[in-house]
């Protein structure tokens, strides 16, 4: 368990790109290109069987966070993400049930706003005999015996570590929205350094969620979930990246993907997608948007010093928001995993859309302000 004074193991950011941190050359996995498939092509896409696994792809992550609310008013996040990369591109022929193709990761987070506690757990695992897996074709999920699985129109997840669980059900109010154009989500320039990429961006949610040593308590809110598959890198000049997923009290989400250059300039791929009321999905190019920090905050565990509120304006949409952590330590140290550093948490939204006062909710996730991610995916 990590808090803001106490910390554990966890493992990558919830958008996944850095997961390739625990595979290395001599893996005996295959060079991008040559047996994995890329992010190249428009893709046909079939819902619910896309939420299942793409393993001819070597990296893909689940992604599930909620702002949620106990029956007593006490706010609330949580983080709950699956992640799957290929070592190699298929199994050895002598059906050994150990035998490593893919390595398998889970990462839950609990945000306890009045409490003033962020508590993140880790779990990784091969798929061995049943150990580990992500199902094609359905949303089936699970490390041990934290899981995500769709049934009908419900997703359900399952996690509990020292205390803390969480038992959800999310049930979509809009279908998914494809990011980037097509769906394609470009990471760089290069052909293929891009992902499959899209989100169901309001997820009714209902269910339990337990503190360590408090009582298990009924809650209810709105959750986000990402998917995004590919096997490309990131460059070696690129220095990490701000992803936000906002809920606007007017209906509308927001999607903001900014990736930054060790020069300190931003990647022109960078992008964001505007989900309105009715569900459509609204692409954004770079230029669509801004993002200004107004605030900072250093870090005592890394001394890493992060951006901490922020401006957030869509001027074609009419969008002016300020988004605002709903707690400043969210920070994770995974010095013992992959040895990289991030910031992932709850945040709170107030401002205007389109001439009208709202407020709102979702996460952020900011990498690279600790260390450095060049060259991963």
């Amino acid at each position: 368990m990590g808090t803001a004074t106490t910390r554990t193991v966890a493992l990558c950011c919830a958008a996944g790109i850095f997961l390739t941190a625990l595979v290395s050359p001599q893996a005996g996995a295959s060079e991008v290109g040559e047996t994995w498939r890329e992010a190249v092509d428009k893709r046909s896409w079939r819902f619910p069987g896309d939420h299942g696994s793409h393993p001819d792809f070597r990296t893909e992550w689940w992604y599930f966070t909620g702002n949620v609310t106990s029956d007593s008013g006490r706010p609330l996040g949580y983080q709950l993400t699956f992640f799957r990369t290929g070592i190699r591109d298929r199994l050895p022929a002598d059906g050994n049930r150990w035998s490593l193709r893919d390595l398998y990761l889970a990462h839950f987070t609990i945000t306890d706003v009045e409490g003033d506690r962020f508590l993140w757990f880790e779990r990784s695992s091969r798929a061995g005999p049943g150990l580990a897996g992500a199902r094609e074709g359905a949303l089936d999920l699970w490390l041990f015996d934290w899981t995500a699985a769709q049934n009908g129109d419900v997703i359900r997840l399952s996690a509990r570590e020292e205390g803390a669980e969480l038992s959800l059900e999310l049930s979509p109010r809009k279908p998914p929205v494809l990011h980037g154009r097509r769906g394609i989500s470009r990471k760089g320039e290069e052909p293929g350094q891009a992902s499959y990429y899209y989100s169901l961006t309001n997820l009714k949610t209902e269910g339990t969620l337990q503190l360590p040593g408090g009582e298990m308590v009924r809650v209810k809110g709105r959750s986000w979930f990402d998917h995004e598959f590919g096997s490309n890198q990131l460059a070696q000049d690129q220095k990490g990246w701000d992803w936000f997923g906002l809920h606007l009290s007017d209906g509308r989400e927001i999607m903001v993907y900014r990736l930054r250059k060790v020069d300190g300039t931003l990647e022109p791929t960078s992008s964001g997608t505007l989900v309105e009321a009715d569900g459509t999905g609204v692409h954004l190019e770079l230029d669509d948007l801004s993002v200004d920090p107004t605030g900072t905050w250093i870090s005592p565990a890394s001394g890493g010093t992060y951006p901490s509120g922020w401006r957030i304006r869509i001027p074609s949409a009419g969008v002016d928001i300020d988004v605002v952590p709903a707690l400043p330590n969210q920070e994770l140290v995974t010095e013992r995993t992959a040895g990289v550093i991030y910031w992932e948490g709850a945040v709170t939204v107030r401002g205007r859309s389109e001439g009208e006062p709202v407020t709102g909710g979702g996460y952020a996730e900011l990498t690279g302000y600790a260390g450095s991610i060049g060259g991963l995916f």
